[in-house]
């Protein structure tokens, strides 16, 4: 696995850890199975007890029509999951791998649209043009993904969340933001958070603070209500720890 650089518009630079070629094919198969056992379930049950395949023996435009609408599941799953899920599918979110923007920016549908327009080539041409993609780049980007400015990076910590996200919080401390809004953050994304704030705090970079705010603010759907960044920053991780610690 590589460390990805994101620089934003800010030129600010946040840093993920890439998934790794064993950990997106986990993914796939995970999916895949996912796949096979809706097949096997629309089979039974339109072939089997509807008896379909009798209904439409004498009727080939019905039977063609009835195959293709079973089949659209399948062929859109990635991109529907994608694209409601946030960059993830059933499959990337058990391995916790999650498509994102190199600029740092969320992957919308036309991303989405892109990386399965070229699942044809990636994988459906016997998966070697997708896997020598993802060996040969730096950031283990299939065709589909250099194509659509995305990487896919890995959720999960190397680090002891005890020594990133973890503060010291009275026993008394009372939350400010509602859990609901302060659970939207992952352990990984307050991990980026307060890593990034230490940073900022010791170098002075306002850039990197103001980017901060403004991610946190987008993502929770607020306006800071602080006088300050660091106030903010701070009694985010606070409520994090409060509500995770419960």
């Amino acid at each position: 696995m590589s460390n990805l650089q994101i620089i934003t518009t800010q030129n600010v630079k946040l840093y993920f850890t890439t998934a790794s070629v064993g950990e997106r094919m986990l993914a796939y198969g995970a999916d895949l199975l996912i796949k096979i056992a809706y097949i096997v379930v629309a089979y039974i049950l339109f072939f089997q007890i509807l008896n379909v395949k009798d209904l439409s023996a004498q009727n080939n435009i019905l039977y063609t029509a009835i195959m293709c609408l079973l089949s659209l599941p399948v062929l859109f799953y990635t991109l529907v999951s994608e694209t409601f899920m946030e960059g993830q599918t059933l499959g990337k979110k058990l391995v916790k791998i999650k498509v994102v923007k190199i600029d740092g920016y969320q992957a919308g549908f036309f991303d989405f649209l892109i990386r399965w327009m070229f699942c044809l080539v990636d994988i459906n041409m016997g998966f070697a043009p997708g896997l020598v993609t993802m060996m040969i780049t730096k950031h283990t980007q299939r065709l589909g993904d250099i194509a659509a400015g995305t990487s896919v990076i890995s959720e999960k910590s190397k680090y002891n969340i005890s020594h990133t996200i973890l503060l010291d919080v009275d026993e008394n401390y009372m939350p400010y933001f509602a859990q609901n809004r302060v659970m939207l953050f992952s352990d990984n994304d307050m991990r980026i958070i307060k890593e990034n704030a230490e940073v900022a705090f010791r170098q002075n970079n306002f850039k990197l603070l103001t980017h901060l705010v403004r991610k946190i603010e987008s993502v929770m759907n607020i306006r800071n209500p602080f006088k300050s960044e660091r106030e903010l920053l701070e009694t985010l991780q606070k409520d994090y720890n409060y509500y995770t610690g419960k």
